[in-house]
């Protein structure tokens, strides 16, 4: 059985909508989906009339643990759920005024505009992220390319890079629990944590609430990184998911997952069966 259970749309920083989505995922075989935007449940508004395989209301979180910030699933969410559309509407709301304050600071470096022009590019509903200012520069001139956008004025220490603060762990946890979803901490190698560090997250992770991992995530990860995951798994007493990562067509992340790879775990998707 193939399956994935993180995957980004056009309504967060994905490529496809959620329709273009949903086709992918059958043509490469996928029986189970979820479609988990950043931070936003927009894409469950844009849903096409038939969809031939079973799909998961998810949504992807982001939160600070320890001054880190971590990503957190939630799978099998009540969309009709008044907490989460409140969290929704608060995390939309804090990616706005990044995006505002990005802007106000690119006219301050001589390029006016630019948050205006994207967001009538983009149109209302989605938020924007630094890739659509980075288009932006690049149509004006003012860079001629993604990278060179980042490494001018949208990078780490540029002008651009507007930290969010983000909601604790705990309350993000608190949000996808009370919709009735499973939380489930995303690619939990991508934080550059040392071993000891992760476990002390997944401890506080547990204790929160939190209920699964992703062993897999896209197609970037060694067997050696899944064995380890897996592990955790066992020895934390968590169900295993997985997910592509799906943001665009590309080799290393095209939608869908053996679901073999949770291998002797429990799977994330026996709470909801």
């Amino acid at each position: 059985m193939r399956v994935d259970f993180h995957t980004h749309t056009t309504l967060s920083d994905g490529s496809l909508s959620p329709a273009e989505l949903i086709a992918r995922a059958v043509e490469q075989g996928v029986e189970v989906l979820s479609l988990t935007d950043h931070d936003t449940l927009a894409a469950y508004q844009h849903l096409p009339e038939d969809i031939p395989l079973t799909l998961i209301p998810g949504i992807e979180l982001s939160c600070v643990w320890s001054g880190v910030t971590v990503h957190v699933l939630g799978l099998n969410v009540d969309l009709a759920s008044v907490d989460l559309q409140c969290a929704v509407a608060g995390q939309d709301q804090a990616r706005e005024l990044r995006a505002q304050k990005i802007g106000e600071r690119l006219a301050k470096q001589g390029v006016p505009g630019v948050y205006e022009t994207a967001r009538a590019a983009v149109g209302e509903g989605r938020a924007l992220g630094r890739p659509d200012f980075a288009r932006v520069l690049i149509e004006r001139g003012a860079v001629s390319s993604f990278n060179q956008a980042f490494d001018r004025f949208l990078g780490a220490g540029k002008v651009g890079d507007v930290k969010m603060h983000w909601p604790e762990l705990g309350t993000v946890i608190q949000w996808i629990v009370a919709s009735g979803g499973v939380a489930v901490l995303a690619h939990p190698l991508h934080y550059k944590l040392t071993r000891t560090k992760l476990r002390r997250l997944l401890v506080d992770f547990m204790e929160a609430g939190g209920r699964g991992i992703e062993v897999a995530n896209g197609r970037q990860w060694s067997d050696a990184d899944i064995d380890f995951l897996r592990s955790l798994c066992k020895s934390f007493g968590l169900m295993a998911s997985v997910g592509s990562d799906f943001h665009a067509q590309t080799p290393w992340s095209e939608v869908g997952c053996d679901a073999s790879l949770v291998s002797n775990c429990v799977p994330v998707w026996s709470a909801w069966q």
